[in-house]
């Protein structure tokens, strides 16, 4: 039998216990605590977790899965030694044993059958590849943010996510946030009237070309630097890109845009009830000096126009939106306060305490839909469709000039030059 075959046997199964009267079954010298009575979880219910690529933003996901009892995190991957070592230490401190497993090689991971499901907390460059590698394992996948480099990466990443049938969730856990639910919804119930503009929160877009010094490169056990890079072109080592200064580096980065597009562009795609198109027209702004701007102006085919701007927020938290329609706006951002244009929307709102970047409730979500098999909120579907209007804008900052896309086609018209950045050449042997 096929490794995918014995996972998806045994999720079947997990969601299977739900439903089955299965105690009847079972002998009665089994203790309580297998069966899963006191509160316990029995040992066949719990979802055996993986990781790779383990560091800052993907520990704080880590601490989350473990405090769950019906999760068990079971191995490591990373590339670094020093990482393995940190990871498997927290884990067994965690359980009390020495039983988290460490791997160089995320294929050694993903071949093993007890392993369900995978959080994939690399860096951006490896985000796709990773997650197309364990959907062809048969591994359900919680994976950071941004998903991925390229519309050409989106799109692969989607449809290998719905070939191999595993449940993926990016982690843009703002969708399981509760004032940007709020914000959505007062927008989908119409109470702003006829939307006609959504803002997203992004960054200063630009990525530099430029290499860090090098420096010697350390044995293949320690930093393998060629896996590291991966499908990105190849440069020298230098410490600081394994440390997490990769960011800025167009070979590693999508740019500021991507970096906080994917998630507040994905805010405005939801609330616009866009989930499944992207903006036809990409429009860069310029300064009065002729020099570009760092914010884009987009619009979708209705008409409602998408502004990615880094400046003029309320102050009401990182990656902020704002929705206007022709009765009024909202705007809400990662400290949980919400603003609204009026008196009349006030009655509306509610204070949550829960800052934008806690990701207990998205992790929830995606524990459950592993259970029962359904479709997460940032699925990659929709998670694509975000990224690649993200993408679309910057391909249109760095030309500094407007791009129009089909959505549908997904491709520029009439457009050579902005059509051969729809993706990047992989070094072999990797692809997707």
């Amino acid at each position: 039998m096929s490794m995918s075959k014995r996972s998806i046997k045994r999720r079947d199964f997990l969601k299977s216990m739900a439903t089955i009267g299965a105690a009847a079954m079972v002998p009665q010298y089994i203790s309580g605590k297998v069966l899963g009575l006191d509160g316990a979880v029995p040992p066949s219910s719990k979802i055996n977790l993986g990781g790779i690529g383990i560091q800052s933003r993907g520990f704080e996901d880590l601490r989350h899965f473990v405090a769950r009892s019906d999760i068990r995190f079971r191995a490591i991957c990373d590339i670094q030694k020093k990482q393995r070592i940190n990871i498997k230490d927290f884990a067994d401190k965690q359980y009390n044993d020495t039983d988290c497993a460490m791997y160089k090689d995320m294929e050694d991971l993903l071949i093993r059958d007890d392993i369900d499901a995978v959080l994939i907390a690399t860096g951006d460059r490896w985000h796709t590849m990773a997650s197309i590698t364990a959907a062809k394992f048969g591994k359900d996948i919680y994976c950071e943010k941004p998903l991925s480099l390229t519309i050409h990466e989106s799109r692969a990443l989607a449809n290998a996510i719905n070939r191999y049938g595993v449940v993926y969730q990016a982690g843009t856990q703002r969708r399981n946030i509760g004032n940007f639910m709020l914000a959505a919804e007062i927008v989908q119930s119409g109470k702003l009237g006829k939307l006609t503009e959504v803002h997203a929160n992004t960054l200063w877009p630009s990525t530099t070309q430029d290499w860090l010094p090098a420096q010697d490169q350390p044995s293949v056990d320690n930093v393998d630097w060629e896996r590291w890079l991966g499908a990105c072109p190849w440069r020298p080592y230098n410490a600081t890109y394994v440390a997490g200064g990769w960011r800025g580096h167009y070979d590693f980065h999508g740019g500021g845009i991507l970096e906080w597009g994917s998630h507040t562009v994905d805010l405005c795609q939801w609330a616009a009830q866009k989930d499944d198109t992207a903006p036809v027209e990409y429009v860069p702004q310029f300064n009065e000096d002729g020099s570009i701007a760092g914010h884009i102006h987009a619009f979708y085919a209705d008409g409602v126009k998408l502004v990615m701007r880094e400046s003029g927020w309320l102050g009401l938290g990182t990656c902020s939106a704002r929705y206007v329609g022709e009765e009024g706006w909202v705007e809400t951002g990662d400290s949980g306060r919400m603003a609204v244009s009026s008196d009349a929307l006030r009655s509306e709102l509610k204070y949550f305490g829960m800052p934008g970047t806690e990701p207990s409730t998205h992790i929830a979500e995606f524990v459950d839909c592993v259970k029962t098999r359904r479709n997460p909120a940032a699925n990659a579907n929709v998670a694509a469709q975000s990224h690649i209007a993200s993408h679309c804008a910057y391909i249109a900052w760095q030309l500094k000039r407007t791009v129009k896309f089909d959505p549908v086609k997904e491709e520029f018209l009439n457009d050579d030059e902005a059509n051969r950045m729809r993706s990047r050449a992989m070094r072999a042997p990797y692809t997707v």
